[in-house]
């Protein structure tokens, strides 16, 4: 049987790309759509696709309201409202796939709480690209032997949340592996201490917004006459992070609880 699926944000940049791959597939069945600027219009039409008869709706209640059962909510929208439809869902019996960025760590403790409550399974990721997840899990790998590293967070100059939620998610993860140590202590810094970057997993995270990024990371690592650097570029396009949004969807079908991060998915064992 195919996985029913509502689309949270279903015409932006990453949403109509996971739309088109979802409508195209037999593995899922998209039975909701949701999104301010193409309420009412049709969905297929709306991501470039021959009409398919579902029509754009601005909310979850809207969708339910049409006797519409969604298995999962894949939400790819912003976040001030993610969280409390994430919520929404959750009460509904719905399980959540989220790819918005910008919640915060105290955020994610209640989805897991609500999430855990419901008996029902939320992934979340800051980017559902592969080759992302691979940045991370090497460098996660490589926190477990060396002592000290910063992120850099690269973003246009138009991204509001800063550090992006893959870079929030990478220090936050890195933090529970190991904390980074520091030689001269923030605090003692001679000058503005904002120019040490922010404090995030025990270690410090700077985020640069500028014309011709679209998203980037990287975790330097250093010692003595050497450094590593981990590095993860993101292209023009959405397409990297459908894959990674489709198997989240499979997986968190079979998940209680909120599990965070694509590489959790691809590297648990």
């Amino acid at each position: 049987m195919p996985i029913n699926v509502c689309i949270a944000g279903a015409t932006g940049w990453t949403g109509s790309v996971v739309a088109r791959h979802m409508i195209l597939s037999d593995e899922f069945e998209v039975v909701g759509a949701l999104a301010r600027q193409h309420a009412d219009e049709d969905l297929g039409r709306a991501v470039g696709l021959p009409a398919n008869g579902m029509t754009i709706v601005r909310t979850l209640a809207e969708v339910l309201a049409t006797g519409a059962k969604p298995d999962v909510l894949v939400d790819y929208t912003d976040p001030g409202s993610v969280k409390a439809r994430t919520f929404e869902a959750l009460a509904h019996g719905i399980r959540v796939v989220i790819g918005t960025s910008g919640l915060t760590a105290a955020d994610y403790v209640e989805i897991d709480q609500a999430a855990t409550t419901a008996g029902l399974g939320v992934i979340a990721a800051g980017n559902f690209s592969i080759t992302a997840a691979l940045a991370k899990h090497f460098s996660l790998l490589a926190a477990r032997h060396l002592p000290s590293w910063e992120i850099i967070d690269y973003a246009s100059a138009s991204k509001a949340d800063a550090p992006s939620g893959t870079a929030q998610e990478l220090a936050e993860s890195m933090g529970e592996v190991a904390q980074s140590a520091i030689a001269l202590a923030i605090d003692q810094t001679h000058g503005p201490k904002e120019v040490r970057g922010a404090t995030i997993g025990g270690a410090q995270v700077h985020s640069v917004r500028l014309p011709s990024f679209i998203i980037a990371f990287e975790t330097i690592f250093g010692l003595p006459d050497e450094r590593l650097t981990i590095r993860h570029d993101a292209g023009s396009g959405a397409e990297p992070y459908a894959a990674g949004t489709l198997l989240a969807t499979r997986k968190v079908m079979h998940s209680t609880g909120l599990t965070r991060g694509l590489d959790q998915l691809l590297f648990s064992e």
